[in-house]
């Protein structure tokens, strides 16, 4: 494995751990109200495409940081959609 592979995993390793603690909060909480709605439908349609991206050009650490990032970004984009617009 070369510098710029492990480069790449570190920082990939990185930016999508940051995630999980705002999914964990979002799953234990229910409140989602100090999110936003519009960032995350544009996030999560960025990380899917830089996932494809991935996938394309056959780059590891973009593939499996974008596909981790991705399972987060679901998870609490259909958080904010479930509690904050379902019946009451």
């Amino acid at each position: 494995m070369d510098y710029f592979t492990i480069i790449g995993l570190a920082a990939a390793t990185c930016t999508t751990i940051s995630f999980l603690p705002q999914a964990v909060k979002v799953i234990r909480t229910r409140d989602t109200r100090s999110l936003s709605l519009p960032m995350y439908i544009i996030l999560t349609t960025g990380v899917l495409l830089w996932l494809t991206y991935g996938i394309l050009v056959n780059d590891i650490p973009v593939i499996a940081a974008n596909t981790v990032t991705s399972f987060f970004s679901v998870i609490i984009l259909g958080a904010i959609i479930f509690y904050r617009y379902r019946a009451e």
